[in-house]
């Protein structure tokens, strides 16, 4: 497959349907991975991995069927000496049927029936062209064992029959004429075709060979007076077309490119993308480049009260627009599409087929000539089209949707309420017909604003009405895709539109719809190929606004009662199932709820850390609407016990905003119930939420609260969680004695319960606070000992927090290649895990300080901090900020050194991070004058030294040192 689609990505998804139709098995991306492993090492450099699946980098004269394609191409009809040849060389690349032994339906007629078919036309061709030179008998031979196997194809047999005629087997043509007419009457109940029957007649009446036209040929043709008309049936471009830059780009590169091939490009979109704008504009943008013609035709495959056009007609259209007179167009399809490829050999023609419906619509009217390029249209997949570029239109950017209403209305006017036009185009979802609706209802009323237009929108009730001008409107663009569907689809597209969030992946779709994965996965691509449904990324979906709000209204009156409200408590359900099982991978919990994690047909199966941390990362915004939608229900435990799931991964990637509001809702919620349990870890939520924010005295009061109600209801294991919070927020504020004792208390509990993964923690937290209390042979012993326990996936977190320790503990020991190469060990284990990777990074900035290799230390530094904005999470700040500034100082880089440590003091104040606060304090303390004065630093290295002095930390001698050098 990868070689049938050379130089383009194919992806798992793709695979996994050519080798197992609709059935494959769970282990099928683990199938193919290790597959292409074998490829890879019998082929090297070959194939690459791309976002979604794998590309063969290969050059297609390496392949036979794009060498078969290319000597096809190269069979001129002009010269049939020349074709012949290249006609001969392309059939000698077919050895039997491609494929076979996979035993896959849709690879089958998916690819390997397309391929067939342009095998017998080829074959076709090649016999046609053999009997305009007078070679008969050759045909005869190549055609004879093909005729039996392909015992349905008319016109194989009229070229075969003309051949047996032409070398003077009279009685074998007419045999194998009744053998054809035979078979098509018992097995289809039909008569040959009029061409074949004619050929029939023709040598009854034994009439010379010469006057019999070998079928689908153009020699033979009688001579005909069509001259070729070069016209441009292009619509009216628009002035205002705007965004698809780049797509517009890569069309105009594909129509002038030097590739001499028939170019075929497919634009695909849902209705009112703006599909046939972009094809106009990129048709008048390159009719230099066809100077004999541009044609367009509508094959209507959605146009309310119009049946799509069929194949034949839009074939006869074609012809007529090109020439050929009415009299000598052929009746058959087949021979229409003969007469439409040859009719355009040798010409540069460009061919928009606007709004096809199906692969069977447009294949027979595909040009072949060299130097012709299709653009087609269409709101399907047109799957079958093979060497075809693929775009898929999404809406448009904010910024190229302030561009197409500034185009229309003015750049004035929108630039007046521009903030009030980003929430039309918000509303409008970036929809390129929305938008010029309301572009074309605004120029009507110059007198309307912006404000106006979004109240008018964001009445549900009212949109569609107000998404309607003469000629356009958005809901019936959308209803012409709704009326293509069947029954199940509707009901699916429906539901999807109830959704809990604006996603949905597979499993959750299956909960939503009830029906089993294999099924709602046909379900969802279906609407995916008619451009109702987008596929963000593998297995995940999404409606379009507008198209969710179509949804929604035609739901409201074509589904049974209750349906909608059971769907979302399935989908929430299934949310909730997955979310305990995806926190219990994350790390230790006290409050999870195993008796639901096997209760539910559509659990998502989540194997190891990273893809419960995946399953977050994609849901963390869907889970926070699935509380809301527990609270409104009156779901007080659910409430709770989602927001106790999805707490640690929101606190690990640094989404604060999202765990405060979770864990203020499920509050609400516990003591709307009464629920002391629900409350209580509720409250360790918020603590925990508190101290991330640096508001230590907070986070305090609110975990002393909840190991005091976990006590009084005797949940020892909820409090020990309590318990472990609280020694975090008493390292945070520099109460280390406070601190030791809550991780000692924990780690009891660990080890007398034999919880490797909690005493991992505690034996991490343990090694960290000995290194702030100056203990580096504790820590480095303590980390040594943890990373001693195993690599059991449950403790790689652990495992990260000792390596690193190890590393800090070696630096403030002297053994800098050691620590050099334990913190590279941290930062790789780390990648990808926020706070632990960026704590990773900025000691390896303090390992190269300590050892005089201060550009790559101010590099980690910056790169600590550069991670902390991507993930959102600052918590670190004051101590990386704080750590950069030294670095600086012990560069001679006083001034930024200075600019740094402020920042850092503040930050670490605002914080109430005393220990930072100390330590930003003593190093700014420490600066030259003039860059701090005498006085300041007196302040400051006292302030440090009274904050040293009370955590009992060894950095108050440094203090005291630097005081005595004023």
């Amino acid at each position: 497959m990868l070689l049938v689609h050379a130089g383009r990505e194919v992806t798992f998804d793709q695979l996994i349907g050519y080798l197992w139709s609709d059935d494959p098995p769970r282990t099928a991306r683990s199938v193919i991975q290790v597959q292409i492993s074998h490829l890879r090492r019998a082929f090297p450099g070959m194939i690459s991995t791309t976002s979604g699946g794998y590309l063969a980098d290969v050059t297609p004269e390496r392949v036979d069927l794009h060498r078969f394609r290319r000597l096809r191409e190269e069979a001129d009809p002009k010269d049939p000496e020349i074709a012949f040849s290249r006609l001969s060389e392309a059939l000698e690349c077919w050895r039997g049927v491609p494929f076979s032994g996979v035993g896959s339906e849709h690879l089958y007629y998916s690819v390997v029936s397309p391929l067939l078919e342009e095998r017998w036309s080829a074959v076709a061709e090649w016999a046609a062209c053999a009997l305009s030179l007078g070679r008969a008998a050759e045909v005869v031979s190549y055609l004879t064992p093909i005729a039996r196997e392909e015992p349905l194809r008319e016109r194989l047999h009229h070229l075969f029959i003309t051949a047996l005629w032409h070398v003077g087997e009279r009685a074998a043509a007419l045999s194998a004429y009744e053998e054809i007419r035979s078979r098509l009457a018992e097995e289809l109940g039909v008569d040959p075709d009029p061409d074949l029957t004619a050929l029939h007649t023709q040598i009854l009446r034994a009439d010379t060979s010469e006057l019999t036209p070998p079928k689908g040929i153009n020699a033979p043709f009688p001579d005909r007076k069509d001259v070729f008309v070069v016209r441009n049936d292009l619509p009216r471009d628009i002035p205002d077309f705007a965004g698809r830059r780049e797509t517009l780009e890569h069309l105009v590169g594909v129509g002038t490119s030097k590739d001499e091939r028939a170019k075929v490009c497919v634009i695909s979109g849902s209705g009112g993308s703006g599909k046939t704008t972009l094809a106009v504009r990129a048709g008048h943008e390159l009719v230099s480049h066809f100077p004999d013609g541009q044609l367009f035709i509508d094959l209507y495959g959605y146009t309310a009260e119009k049946k799509p056009l069929d194949e034949g007609a839009a074939l006869g259209a074609l012809l007529r627009a090109v020439g050929v007179s009415s009299d000598n167009l052929p009746d058959s399809v087949d021979e229409r599409s003969a007469l439409w490829r040859a009719t355009l050999r040798g010409k540069r023609l460009l061919v928009v087929l606007d709004n096809a419906v199906s692969y069977a619509q447009v294949n027979p009217i595909l040009p072949s000539a060299e130097g012709t390029l299709t653009l087609i249209t269409t709101r399907n997949d047109l799957a079958g089209l093979s060497g075809t570029d693929y775009i898929s239109l999404s809406m448009l950017a904010e910024e190229s949707a302030l561009e197409l209403l500034a185009k229309v209305l003015g750049e004035e006017r929108v630039v007046r309420e521009r903030e009030r036009a980003l929430r039309v185009v918000r509303i409008c979802g970036g929809l390129p017909l929305a938008l010029r609706v309301v572009a074309g209802r605004m120029l009507s009323r110059p007198k309307w604003s912006f404000g106006h237009v979004e109240r008018r929108l964001s009445e549900q009730s009212r949109r569609f009405r107000e998404l309607q001008v003469d000629g356009q409107n958005v809901e019936a663009a959308i209803d012409l895709s709704y009326q293509s569907l069947n029954q199940d689809q509707r009901r699916a597209f429906l539901l999807l539109g109830d959704m809990i969030g604006n996603t949905v992946d597979l499993h959750g779709a299956s909960a939503l719809l009830d029906v089993e994965p294999e099924e709602a996965d046909d379900l969802l691509q279906g609407l995916v190929g008619v451009c109702l449904l987008e596929e963000p990324e593998g297995d995940v979906y999404r409606l379009h606004d507008l198209i969710g709000d179509f949804s929604r209204y035609r739901g409201w009156k074509d589904l049974e009662p209750g349906e909608s409200d059971k769907a979302r408590w399935r989908l929430a359900n299934q949310y909730m199932v997955v979310a305990q099982r995806a926190a219990d991978l994350l790390g230790p919990r006290a409050h999870g709820n195993p008796d639901q994690i096997s209760g539910s047909r559509y659990t998502t199966e989540l194997l190891d850390r990273s893809e419960a941390e995946s399953w977050f990362d994609i849901h963390q915004d869907n889970v926070a609407d699935v509380i809301d939608f527990f609270s409104a229900g009156e779901s007080e435990e659910e409430v709770w016990r989602m927001a106790d799931a999805v707490w640690r991964f929101y606190a690990q990637s640094g989404n604060m905003g999202l765990l405060l509001t979770s864990q203020e809702k499920a509050l609400r919620a516990s003591e709307k119930q009464g629920s002391q349990r629900g409350r209580a870890v509720t409250l360790i939520g918020m603590g925990i939420a508190q101290c991330l924010s640096g508001r230590f005295d907070s986070a305090l009061a609110l975990l002393v609260e909840a190991k005091d109600l976990l006590a009084d209801l005797g949940d020892e294991s909820g409090m020990i969680r309590a318990l472990a919070n609280l020694g975090i927020v008493y390292e945070r504020m520099g109460r280390f004695r406070e601190c030791v004792e809550c991780i000692e208390g924990v780690l009891d509990y660990a080890v007398s319960q034999g919880d490797k993964q909690l005493e991992a923690m505690q034996r991490g937290n343990l090694s960290a606070l000995y290194l702030t209390q100056g203990k580096s042979r504790e820590a480095l012993e303590m980390s040594e000992r943890l990373l001693a326990m195993g690599s059991d996936e449950r403790l790689e977190t652990s495992r990260i927090q000792a390596m690193r320790v190890s590393g800090e503990a070696r630096t403030a020991l002297g053994d800098f290649e050691g620590a050099y190469k334990a913190l590279h060990k941290a930062v790789e284990m780390a990648e990808g895990k926020s706070m632990k990777e960026i704590y990773a990074q900025n000691s390896l900035g303090v390992a190269y300080r300590a050892g005089g290799r201060f550009s790559e230390a101010i590099t980690e530094h910056q790169t600590a901090l550069d991670l902390a904005g991507k993930s959102g999470n600052r918590s670190g700040d004051a101590e990386i900020l704080t750590d950069l500034g030294i670095t600086y100082s012990a560069a001679s880089r006083h001034e930024e050194a200075l600019e740094t440590l402020e920042k850092a003091l503040v930050t670490a104040t605002e914080r109430e991070e005393r220990y930072m606060v100390a330590r930003a304090s003593l190093a700014l303390g420490k600066l030259p004058e003039p860059i701090v004065t005498a006085d300041r630093a007196r302040d400051l290295l006292t302030d440090a030294l009274l904050i040293f002095e009370e955590l009992g930390l060894p950095e108050a001698d440094q203090a005291r040192e630097a005081l005595k050098n004023l």
